[in-house]
């Protein structure tokens, strides 16, 4: 027997399961059945063929969605360079700080979304991994939140864009956000194209055989929906 509600029950039985839906048949039908009394955020899960065990296969990237993830985000910017305080307080960054926000960070505080650092902070931010590890929220050259004092206004500015960043998690999945259920389906799917071309483009050298097994979309309280990125995103077997 399900523990699932009697909305959720309602909802997957609209859903085909023997059927893999085409993106903007798969994002209007997630539209379409959801439920919940707030504005959901919709997902895309995406199951990868590699094994997160080995270096050479993992998947790590950042994306700017065309139209935003439709909420308010909260930038926080490590900097003890004069130059850096400057621009980032001009760019409109929530909190910019050095070692008072490592105090902060440390003693259990988190009303952040995304940290950017100064690489001359990466030293004392450093010890910060472990907290800001298991969130996401570590700044990285590779994700583009480690940057140079002068670069700070156009992170921050990426950040409230729309930043995504994704990764290959230890069950050789990608979660990734791509916008709200009151967006257009035109909105959801220029992301949803943007987020898939940008996974693409970072295959790792050591993928071998088919490199997205299967992809599904969701809302937060949704079922998932299975989606089919052929036909319109060119997703092929390596």
């Amino acid at each position: 027997m399900s523990k699932r509600g009697k909305k959720y029950q309602v909802a997957i039985e609209k859903i085909d399961p023997d059927k893999s839906y085409e993106p903007k048949a798969a994002l209007a039908l997630a539209k379409a059945i959801r439920y919940a009394n707030f504005d959901e955020t919709v997902e895309l899960h995406l199951r990868m063929g590699l094994d997160p065990r080995h270096a050479d296969q993992q998947v790590r990237g950042v994306a700017l969605l065309p139209n935003g993830l439709g909420k308010q985000v909260r930038v926080l910017v490590f900097t003890g360079d004069p130059e850096g305080i400057r621009n980032a307080e001009e760019a409109g960054a929530d909190f910019v700080g050095s070692d008072d926000l490592i105090q902060r960070i440390e003693g259990g505080w988190l009303d952040f979304d995304t940290a950017i650092a100064t690489p001359d902070m990466m030293g004392k931010v450093g010890r910060l991994g472990r907290i800001l590890g298991r969130r996401g929220l570590m700044p990285n050259p590779r994700s583009g939140t480690v940057v140079p004092p002068a670069d700070l206004g156009r992170a921050i500015r990426d950040a409230r864009k729309g930043r995504v960043e994704f990764r290959l998690d230890r069950t050789a999945n990608i979660h990734v956000p791509i916008g709200k259920a009151s967006f257009s389906d035109e909105a959801l799917l220029e992301n949803l194209a943007t987020i898939v071309d940008a996974i693409v483009k970072a295959k790792p050298s050591g993928a071998k055989g088919q490199y997205v097994k299967s992809a599904t979309i969701t809302t937060t309280m949704g079922p998932g929906i299975p989606l089919d990125l052929a036909p319109t995103l060119a997703l092929k077997a390596a």
